[in-house]
């Protein structure tokens, strides 16, 4: 099961073991209540404050990881990241899935990393533009990587998000196959269609 808790932030729960991506610190986004989750495993792509609020989530005592942690480097801007340092990239392995959070992307990445996140299973990919990739390039790189999944993130809502920030409209104008859904989780398994499914935030306001 995914869920989108808002921003950036998702929780992944597989088998009784759980893991939180990205959660925001409090009053650090727009339009969202605080994050108060508990998991097994916290990653966080980089360290600005919307990103990295470890401390946010309950850890718990922690079972079996399901799945191999693979941290990809890149850059989260497109100056080899003069601008607003590091990014990185957590793709997720097991025997039955693939999944990528692509955290605050802002370059594009190398015939190696592409290689690495082709025929992706889910891939949680920033959408809104100034602080990462826009809508047009977060579809020609999910173009191009052909994953199963696309969960588009870090956007701006009607009320949440950093005004900034480009709203979900034009990527999903540039995908085919969208499902916009009227709540935060998504069940991932064999059965789960070939999709770009818009998910409603559990955290907005």
């Amino acid at each position: 099961m995914l869920t989108w808790i808002g921003h950036s932030c998702f929780r992944l729960d597989c088998g009784g073991y759980s893991i939180v991506f990205d959660p925001y610190q409090d009053g650090s986004v727009p339009g969202y209540a605080p994050v108060r989750e508990e998991a097994d495993l916290v990653l966080c792509s980089h360290e600005h404050g919307d990103h990295n609020a470890r401390g946010c989530v309950k850890k718990k005592k922690g079972g079996e990881n399901p799945f191999t942690v693979i941290p990809i480097p890149t850059f989260h801007d497109d100056r080899n990241g003069a601008m607003r340092g590091t990014n990185t990239i957590h793709l997720l392995e097991s025997d039955t899935m693939r999944i990528a959070h692509m955290g605050d992307l802002g370059c594009g990445l190398t015939g190696e990393q592409k290689e690495m996140l082709s025929g992706l299973d889910v891939i949680l990919v920033p959408v809104g533009g100034y602080y990462t990739i826009d809508a047009a390039q977060a579809a020609e790189l999910v173009e191009e990587l052909a994953p199963k999944i696309v969960v588009p993130m870090h956007y701006r809502g009607d009320t949440f998000g950093f005004d900034v920030l480009g709203t979900v409209d034009d990527f999903i104008q540039r995908r085919g196959d969208v499902r916009v859904y009227g709540d935060s989780r998504l069940v991932l398994d064999g059965r789960t269609e070939r999709q770009t499914a818009v998910l409603e935030p559990k955290n907005k306001r």
